[in-house]
């Protein structure tokens, strides 16, 4: 082979080699325009993917709605079957075994929650709750009832040990009353000394507001 076309060869592939590189740089630069074009979509994409994977992630977004005050739990909101007396009673169990009914906790206000470690709204709302437990653990005439509904207790169980929560930890023992609980997650009730309801709530809220301490106190009266 002559040396001219040797270089005739090389000078083809160099060719060749450049048309290559040439056409990887128009594709990057192509990716990299798309790519600052539609960033706010890309971002909205990538959250909304992480949130409809991740618990932790969807709970953080509904505490940040939850900043804004306008989900505070509040006593004065009016419901069918506020004033309307019924049967609410049920059994349920602590961690230590023991089993009693509601039906003992009369002459007390009763925070009744229900509540799973796989539940995003219910993860949101969990520092509201834990900080009204905090305002009244020490009061005798206010009892939490918080209702696990996981089917593996031990999750839930390591979910409070993380978060270090504090809030007692109970389970059902008979059926519930479909007026106190239908099935939603969360669910909140509270009763007053009569056991009668006085506030119900499918759905997350905030029960940490100085407003919704000064109800329960009002109900102590």
């Amino acid at each position: 082979m002559t040396w001219s076309k040797v270089s005739t060869k090389d000078n083809s592939i160099n060719k060749m080699n450049n048309q290559e590189v040439s056409k990887n740089k128009a594709s990057a630069n192509k990716l990299g325009l798309f790519i600052r074009k539609n960033i706010f979509s890309i971002l909205m994409g990538i959250a909304i993917v992480t949130m409809l994977v991740s618990p932790d992630a969807k709970a953080w977004v509904l505490r940040r709605l939850m900043v804004t005050g306008i989900f505070n739990a509040n006593l004065d909101e009016k419901s069918s079957n506020q004033t309307t007396p019924f049967a609410v009673d049920f059994d349920f169990e602590d961690e230590k075994g023991n089993i009693q009914n509601t039906s003992s906790l009369r002459e007390k206000i009763v925070f009744i929650n229900f509540w799973a470690s796989w539940c995003p709204p219910c993860r949101a709302e969990f520092p509201s709750i834990e900080a009204l437990y905090a305002r009244f653990k020490d009061n005798p005439d206010v009892f939490f009832l918080t209702i696990n509904e996981d089917d593996d207790l031990t999750l839930a169980k390591a979910y409070l040990e993380k978060e270090n929560f504090s809030v007692p930890f109970y389970k059902t023992k008979s059926n519930v009353p479909r007026e106190i609980y239908s099935g939603t997650l969360p669910t909140t009730v509270v009763l007053d000394k009569h056991g009668t309801v006085r506030f119900r709530h499918e759905g997350f809220a905030s029960y940490g507001s100085e407003k919704f301490i000064r109800q329960i106190e009002e109900l102590m009266r």
